[in-house]
């Protein structure tokens, strides 16, 4: 064999094997390429079916618009993704929260009595002398200041249970925060209650008993009939409060018969101020006692008028 046959068998020798590599290369990938074919394809059939679907959706809307109108005029709403619901408290829970509430109320109570008593005295030149001289008065500017305190707390937890069900909720921060300020409200509103009945217990020249102090209608020495709707009022107040919690288990009848007494028990309250506070005279007290009684009114009205408003018409049947 001469050499230029041997260069040409070796050249044909080296295409074969390159010709059998190339070749095995393309066997050992096939099945990989295969499946990146076939989610490629899935992918784009996946688009067209959505923009057919777009392209469907599209053309049904634009067949109901009036003539003319190429355009729907509001955008499609977005779906709300749904939230998991709130786990309900158990009854011990909400007892707990009870008693926290008024152990809380208790002891700011205690801690008020006893810087009124036991601190002020010390840092203020005179004080003393007014709580244990022979004629105290601090208890009676006590009763007095705690007293309109109390009401004006009693007032805005009315208007804040008034304004739940209509705008003005919306107006500002939302329905639970106004639910909130409501019972918060008529909270601190017994407690400031509380504080102006007990602490007459120290005035000297009242002389109240703790009897007359508790008991409706037991006092005489001082317009009894007066007296005695303010403490009927405060006891009432006191239930309406209480039914905040006890919702669950005395019924929403129940629930709402109760808070629609607190109308009536403003009224006591209010009437206990006008008739038997001795700051009535003052032109200031009396202008806010006339000023908020006129707001709870009027608030009343507004929401009896958009309870009616928002109230369904009966169906009426259609006579063939």
């Amino acid at each position: 064999m001469s050499a230029s046959e041997t260069d040409k068998a070796a050249r044909l020798a080296a295409i074969r094997a390159k010709n059998a590599a190339q070749k095995a290369q393309a066997i050992e990938p096939t099945e990989p390429v295969v499946q990146d074919k076939a989610a490629r394809l899935a992918a784009i059939r996946a688009q067209n079916a959505a923009q057919k679907n777009e392209s469907v959706v599209t053309s049904q809307v634009v067949a109901t618009l009036p003539l003319g109108t190429t355009q729907p005029s509001t955008a499609p709403t977005p779906i709300a993704k749904a939230t998991p619901n709130a786990p309900t408290p158990s009854a011990e829970e909400m007892l707990e929260d009870v008693s926290a509430n008024l152990m809380s109320l208790m002891i700011a109570l205690i801690i008020g009595i006893v810087a009124a008593v036991l601190v002020m005295p010390r840092w203020i030149p005179g004080l003393s002398s007014s709580l244990i001289g022979d004629q105290p008065k601090a208890f009676w500017y006590l009763s007095r200041s705690s007293g309109l305190v109390a009401y004006s707390l009693v007032w805005l937890s009315m208007l804040f249970g008034l304004s739940l069900t209509g705008k003005v909720a919306r107006l500002w921060n939302g329905g639970p925060t106004m639910l909130d300020l409501h019972q918060h409200a008529s909270i601190l509103g017994i407690g400031f209650g509380l504080f102006h009945t007990v602490i007459l217990l120290g005035d000297g020249y009242s002389n109240y008993t703790l009897k007359q102090l508790l008991v409706p209608f037991a006092s005489s020495q001082y317009k009894p009939l007066w007296i005695g709707l303010g403490q009927l009022g405060l006891y009432g107040l006191a239930l309406v409060t209480v039914s905040f919690w006890l919702k669950r288990w005395i019924g929403r009848g129940a629930w709402r018969a109760i808070h629609y007494a607190s109308f009536g028990l403003f009224l006591m309250v209010l009437a206990h101020g006008i008739f038997s506070g001795t700051d009535t005279s003052t032109p200031l007290v009396s202008l806010w006692y006339w000023a908020t009684g006129a707001s709870v009114v009027f608030m009343t009205i507004y929401r009896i008028l958009i309870t009616r408003r928002n109230k369904p018409l009966p169906s009426v049947p259609v006579l063939s």
